[in-house]
This record gives structure tokens, sequence and C-alpha cells, in this order.
């Protein structure tokens, strides 16, 4: 296997990320992806709604070097509100597992001030690993 996730002994579940992941193949990076279609205009203004779009833009993005999202190793999340994404958590993980599937990768959540567009309620940044073989 080129993609373990990493979980120490003893350590409580994690419900929906890893707490590391090790890999090893030709690696992804993508730039920040937010709310917004192929475009660059917003479709909505609900969190869920722009996460959804974020990330289907991290999807394409793999496409493009020939990796699939349970390639992910790592994602960051950037939102503009915490308590928007903890009162979203059912919803999320519902688009979540429509777009990225049931695959977890280390992930990381900020609350930041703004975002560089107005309108973005999130940002994702998204690391994939595309095994050697």
């Amino acid at each position: 296997m080129t993609i373990e996730a990493l979980h120490p002994k003893g350590w409580k579940a994690t419900p929906g990320y890893s707490n590391g992941m090790a890999a090893t193949g030709r690696m992804v990076f993508t730039g920040g992806m937010i709310g917004w279609n192929d475009q660059q205009e917003f479709e909505t203004d609900d969190f869920v709604g722009q996460v959804e779009a974020a990330l289907k833009g991290i999807v394409a993005v793999l496409a493009e070097a020939g990796a699939k999202p349970e390639h992910l190793v790592r994602l960051t999340w950037y939102v503009t509100s915490k308590s928007e994404y903890l009162d979203s958590l059912k919803d999320l993980g519902r688009v979540y597992k429509a777009v990225i599937g049931r695959h977890y990768p280390a992930m990381a959540l900020v609350q930041v001030v703004a975002l560089v567009e107005d309108r973005a309620k999130v940002e994702i940044e998204a690391t994939a690993v595309i095994p050697q073989g």
C-alpha cells in the first residue's frame, strides 16, 4: 500500500479525518479552492453549497494530474465562521461523502477573519499523492 492512514495505538478514533498519512508517489498540490464554479462565479452564499463547490474544484484539479479523491493525503480548510462549520456538520458529511467518498485524509480547520473573495465562506487546500506503479 502506498497511502496509509496513521493512527497511534490507543488513541481515540477520529470522526471524519486521519491524524496523519504516509504515502509514496507523485505529489499533487492544489491552490486554495473556494466555493465558486469553473467560471469563477458564486452560485450560492450557503456555507455547505460553497464547500461542495470547493470540493468539486479540488476533484477537478486532481483529475488533471490523473489523481482521484482517494489519493488525498491532506486538506486544510479555512472558514470565516467556526460556528457555521460546526452547525453544518451533518450536511457537510453528506456533501463530503458525495464528492470525495469515504476517504478521510489528515485535515486541519482554521477560522480566519476573511478570505480574499468577499463572498467566500470557505477555502480548502489539498495535497494528494498518486501511488507509483
